[in-house]
């Protein structure tokens, strides 16, 4: 790569990054806060670390251990090709220092390069953290030769290039189709939507592919769909054969990577400033008419305005309505499909009782729902035109109930509908249907305000591209893991529960823990309105 690429990756990663506002920020509580952050997303990733590491060290004990290199390719390509596909638009297109890299003497295909490289080193800690979690099993039930962990390493820089610039083009294509349309937020959107979910749904067809109709026991089962799929997904088999002394699997899974790069950015270079213009554009109405102008109290107007604003930016959209979609297309086919058969579809045949099922169905479907808010994130967005919100007729508390009422008007009817629809699929009595919408509610009471919380603690108004701020702020770090742990613990419990305990009296108990959640979350918010 050229020098002046060099310079323009290094500049947009000091801009997206804290580095600056340490070293030569006079503040010095937000360079305290900033430190704090990093040790504390330090501490989260070691935790990450270690659970993963004991989540391998299973399959070893199963007898799993030659699936663990495959399996840690599959794993970083898939999580990689779904993030890369949710943040191309604000990364690679339509972003907002677009008019100042482009004055710069650079070329298109350059720019479009380094923000691609940039996008790919901030995802790159998550990846490794995968990379050395298997990478320790596999040390432990293996025991292979020394240079097996510098070339694991080494290769596992370049497992998710492929993914991610697979996902790249796709989002290049979604971006150049949607362009020439008046409503070119929404087709991208619909596009993007369509990838994901093409993406997720294909696991079950591959899956399908290597059934075995005679059934298999459960190491089979396991083991053989993994290296079926590595065989068809080249790039894991390389890096299987290169682990095991192949070197030049190796040296092809370098090649392929640096030449499927060159070409994807040569095509993308070609329409680059036209496609971003074309996003940048706005098409104005021919006709206009004067209406009768409705009032609104100031909490719902703030609600409708992040309305608006979640509806103009397909990377908000995409992120914030992943897992409201995901829940509708679920209750819908549990309305066809038996639940308890889909649940023992994914348990590998263990068997799961209706009634167990009961009490479980509300946390179901909050952790769909509830993994991503739109609070933890909505006060940040504000950015730089935070100073317009301060310097309205509006109080901070009015200001964050606003946004709080907004979560609840995107999220409560997914949850009215799925909760119904499964409760028709699993026959449900009414009773337990009407706890369970209550459950589902303080639920998600909870995570809106917990949401907020840690929007309001950890506010970050200074950012270049607001992917760093819906995907990759810590804001979101510190919202998702405590919140995605509680709610496995409190699913665990639940099912637990219900084997000996009347579900009445399971959901009665998860009503009162998340209400109790909640209020103190929301006692917390207006406390720290007050700042």
């Amino acid at each position: 790569m050229k020098n002046s690429s060099f310079v323009l990756l290094r500049a947009l990663m000091r801009s997206g990054g804290q580095i600056n506002a340490i070293r030569y920020g006079h503040d010095k509580k937000k360079k305290s806060q900033f430190i704090g952050q990093i040790i504390g997303i330090g501490f989260l990733d070691l935790v990450i670390l270690g659970l993963l590491t004991l989540m391998t060290l299973g399959y070893g004990l199963l007898g799993l251990t030659d699936i663990i290199p495959g399996l840690c390719v599959l794993t970083i390509s898939l999580v990689s090709f779904f993030l890369t596909l949710l943040k191309t638009n604000g990364y690679l297109f339509n972003f907002k220092e677009f008019d100042m890299l482009m004055s710069l003497p650079l070329e298109a295909k350059t720019v479009a390069g380094c923000k691609f490289l940039y996008m790919y080193l901030k995802s790159l800690p998550f990846n490794m953290l995968v990379a050395v979690s298997m990478l320790i099993s596999y040390g432990v039930f293996a025991k292979p030769a020394w240079w097996t962990y510098i070339i694991w390493l080494l290769l596992s820089l370049l497992i998710p290039v492929i993914p991610m610039l697979l996902a790249a083009f796709f989002g290049f294509l979604a971006a150049k189709f949607s362009s020439g349309f008046k409503k070119k937020n929404i087709i991208q959107t619909v596009l993007i939507f369509i990838g994901v979910l093409a993406a997720m749904f294909s696991r079950f067809f591959i899956q399908s592919l290597f059934e075995d109709e005679k059934g298999l026991e459960l190491l089979e089962n396991i083991a053989e769909p993994i290296h079926k799929t590595i065989d068809v997904y080249l790039p894991a088999k390389w890096f299987e054969l290169a682990v095991t002394g192949k070197f030049w699997a190796l040296l092809l899974l370098v090649a392929v990577c640096v030449l499927l790069f060159e070409a994807v950015f040569f095509v993308v270079g070609r329409s680059y400033r036209e496609i971003n213009s074309k996003l940048k554009s706005h098409a104005a109405a021919k006709k206009f008419k004067m209406t009768e102008q409705k009032t609104k109290s100031v909490v719902r107007s703030v609600a409708y305005k992040e309305l608006k604003r979640m509806t103009g930016s397909p990377v908000y959209i995409t992120n914030a309505c992943v897992g409201e979609l995901l829940v509708a297309i679920l209750a819908i086919v549990s309305l066809f499909v038996d639940p308890v058969t889909m649940i023992g579809a994914v348990a590998n045949g263990v068997e799961f009782g209706v009634e167990r099922l009961y009490s479980a169905i509300p946390l179901i479907i909050y952790f769909m729902l509830g993994m991503v808010s739109t609070c933890y994130m909505s006060p940040s967005l504000e950015g730089k035109y935070y100073w317009i919100v301060s310097s309205l007729p509006i109080s901070k508390k009015d200001l964050y109930k606003g946004k709080m009422l907004f979560n609840m008007y995107l999220t409560v009817p997914f949850m009215i509908f799925s909760t119904i629809c499964f409760g028709i699929s699993t026959h449900m009595p009414l009773p337990a249907v009407l706890l369970a919408l209550i459950t589902g509610f303080f639920l998600l009471c909870f995570s809106t305000a917990w949401g907020c919380v840690c929007g309001i603690k950890h506010l970050r108004l200074d950012w270049e591209n607001e992917v760093e701020v819906i995907k990759q702020g810590s804001a979101g770090t510190l919202y998702m893991l405590p919140n995605m742990i509680v709610t496995m613990i409190l699913m665990g419990v639940t099912i637990a529960l219900g084997t000996t305990l009347n579900p009445y009296i399971v959901m009665a108990a998860l009503s009162l823990v998340s209400g109790l959640m909640a209020f103190f979350s929301y006692r917390r918010v207006l406390s720290l309105a007050k700042d």
